[in-house]
């Protein structure tokens, strides 16, 4: 893949946590909703062990002007130039990367089962998918401890709007915690929710982006209510 230089056009706090990045799309660069790039600070004013490259899911979708990704911001030598990062201050990219891409045929439904940040490539395929009028049906079920912690979570839940195909199910694990009213699922991801939603589980494809524990337990779960592996796709996210 070729090396790209693209400069910081603007950032902005997402959810508790968690900021996003927008970049300048670099002349002739394309890339399909749900894959990723990697990055790489260019003379930082700090680093450590971890290094300055990081791989980040464009979360921003195809046809948007610019790009975007999201992280949680851990205090890592990394994110801490990245949060103060001046506007205008160029990095490279090493992209595009990854097959976490929305199946071609339109008969058979997406499932996407996401957890925090994992989301961010199922933003880029959703918005995609609305753009493009794609017929697919499309549920995502998205959880987080409370909606506060939910990065896009306004957003995704708006895009019905856009897409008839188009199903959203937020679930928070930790409503206790809350101050933010909620009328949507409340508890973990589960067999029973999703045969709520979905009907026959053994139909669609699914898409399962997260922490590795849940991408783990997901695929438990799918297995045991007869999904075959075949038609599960998996990208985890590692806690940096």
């Amino acid at each position: 893949m070729p090396i790209y230089k693209t400069i910081l056009l603007c950032k902005e706090e997402i959810a508790d946590g968690t900021m996003a990045f927008h970049f300048e799309k670099p002349m002739g660069f394309d890339f399909k909703a749900g894959q990723f790039g990697d990055f790489t600070l260019i003379d930082p004013v700090e680093t450590d062990v971890e290094g300055n490259i990081r791989g980040f899911s464009l979360a921003s979708a195809p046809s948007d002007a610019d790009l975007m990704f999201a992280t949680r911001m851990r205090d890592t030598a990394f994110k801490r130039v990245l949060r103060t990062m001046e506007i205008g201050k160029e990095v490279s990219m090493d992209a595009p990367y990854g097959s976490f891409t929305l199946h071609n045929n339109p008969r058979i439904p997406a499932v996407f089962l996401t957890g925090g940040i994992g989301v961010t490539p199922v933003r880029s395929i959703v918005l995609q998918a609305a753009h493009d009028n794609l017929l697919h049906k499309i549920f995502l079920f998205y959880s987080n401890r409370k909606p506060e912690d939910a990065a896009f979570l306004e957003e995704l839940m708006e895009a019905q709007e856009k897409n008839p195909n188009y199903i959203f199910i937020g679930t928070m694990t930790e409503m206790e915690k809350s101050g933010t009213k909620w009328d949507g699922e409340t508890g973990y991801i589960n067999k029973a929710m999703l045969e709520k939603y979905v009907g026959d589980l053994t139909l669609p494809i699914y898409y399962v982006a997260g922490p590795a524990s849940m991408v783990t337990a997901m695929r438990k779960t799918l297995n045991e209510a007869g999904v075959d592996d075949d038609n599960i796709r998996t990208e985890e996210f590692p806690g940096y």
